[in-house]
């Protein structure tokens, strides 16, 4: 998209300077990235950032909508995963952008998932600043919003996630962290803020009250709870002993509250209606499927990391589905190979990453994420064996 810019970094490429990127990564906080990191950054043109803002904008008007919990209350559907002590709104908001072209042949971003759930909010602050150090990236490129700088984001954060409380009293929770495949952006959250990263096995409850046991055995009342737990994979791990249920009432501040997990998901796609946003549909709701299956995909409401996406349907695919109350059927986005590699071109996906301050009115931008793809999803199993494929960070031109 900015061919001076692409043309100077693939010019001077190599693989001894990546694989020295890899390794400073890797000894930054002594883990070695679960996921590949690709070879280089997204390098983003004024006119797609501007469309990109102008698309989360849009997107924000119906989140940040007066009634939002009461039209996403069917998100909650079960009362396994209600949680109490719900707050107005969400703190972590993530929207994701296939990168695809317009009738212009200009770079448009259309929606592809809503997520009210933390990110990798810390990876993509470590794996910017490595791109930078290895690498000439031009200065006034920024991967960076709202006015922030490397320090600043990592103050903001540190505020948003731990504010007044003692760090100590703040967790990161997870299931079985080091097992995840973001344990890489959870070690850099516990180290750059001070927070412990605890397994949900390792909770104790007395009375209404969590506590964990640091390494000398102490307990440690929690205060908040930085939720990193995805339910879906919650349900799945029946071997694991639990001292506590989410749904107790229990005397703790939640750091993006679960609730919102669900109700800013996929649930809410067939409620935007832009031109930034591919025509959704409530599976249930539809009185007879489109004729034209095949530029369609089926999408289960609240599964993670693209778990049971159906992307080459027939009706007979759909007539299966016994609970079609739990699907959604979404018009395809083609993605434009849009970034030239030294072989055959990228398409890119682009995460924009923003928070949702409690005194502020609505959500803004802080930092982003970009997945670069060569198959025919973005996925590590449409990927294997290419390279400049992975996990990546865009930087914008100003």
């Amino acid at each position: 998209m900015i061919p001076e810019v692409r043309e100077a970094f693939n010019a001077s490429f190599s693989e001894e300077t990546y694989h020295k990127f890899l390794e400073s990564i890797s000894q930054k906080y002594d883990c070695v990235p679960a996921f590949r990191v690709a070879e280089s950054p997204f390098f983003i043109s004024h006119q797609l950032k501007e469309r990109l803002l102008e698309a989360c904008e849009i997107i924000n008007k119906t989140i940040c909508r007066k009634d939002i919990k009461e039209l996403t209350q069917g998100a909650l559907f079960d009362p396994k995963y209600i949680v109490p002590n719900e707050d107005d709104h969400t703190i972590f908001l993530q929207m994701d952008f296939g990168i695809c072209l317009d009738e212009n042949n200009d770079p448009i971003p259309m929606l592809i998932e809503v997520q009210g759930f933390p990110s990798v909010y810390f990876f993509q602050y470590l794996v910017a600043q490595e791109y930078r150090l290895f690498y000439d990236i031009p200065e006034h490129f920024t991967s960076l919003f709202h006015g922030l700088d490397i320090q600043t984001y990592r103050n903001f954060m540190q505020e948003i996630i731990v504010g007044n409380t003692n760090p100590e009293q703040v967790i990161l929770l997870e299931i079985e962290p080091e097992k995840q495949t973001t344990y890489i952006d959870m070690k850099a959250t516990s180290i750059e803020l001070g927070i412990p990263v605890v397994c949900i096995t390792k909770v104790e409850k007395h009375d209404n009250k969590l506590y964990y046991r640091d390494i000398s055995g102490k307990l440690i009342q929690i205060l908040k709870i930085y939720n990193r737990v995805i339910f879906d994979e919650l349900d799945q791990r029946t071997d694991l002993n639990l001292n506590f249920n989410f749904t107790d009432d229990l005397d703790v501040e939640w750091i993006g509250h679960p609730n919102w997990f669900y109700r800013i998901s996929k649930y809410i796609l067939p409620l935007l209606k832009n031109k930034y946003v591919p025509e959704t549909h409530f599976l249930s709701e539809l009185s007879s499927y489109p004729e034209d299956l095949e530029n369609w995909v089926l999408k289960p409401l609240f599964s993670f990391a693209g778990a049971g996406v159906l992307i080459d349907l027939t009706k007979d695919d759909l007539e299966k589905i016994e609970d079609k109350s739990n699907y959604i059927l979404q018009k395809k986005v083609h993605y434009e190979p849009i970034l030239k590699s030294p072989t055959e071109p990228v398409k890119a996906e682009i995460r924009m990453l923003m928070l949702w301050p409690k005194n502020e009115p609505e959500p803004f931008v802080i930092n982003n994420l970009v997945r670069l793809s060569k198959g025919k999803m973005i996925g590590v199993k449409y990927n294997k064996d290419k390279d400049w494929v992975g996990g990546s960070v865009g930087f914008f031109e100003p």
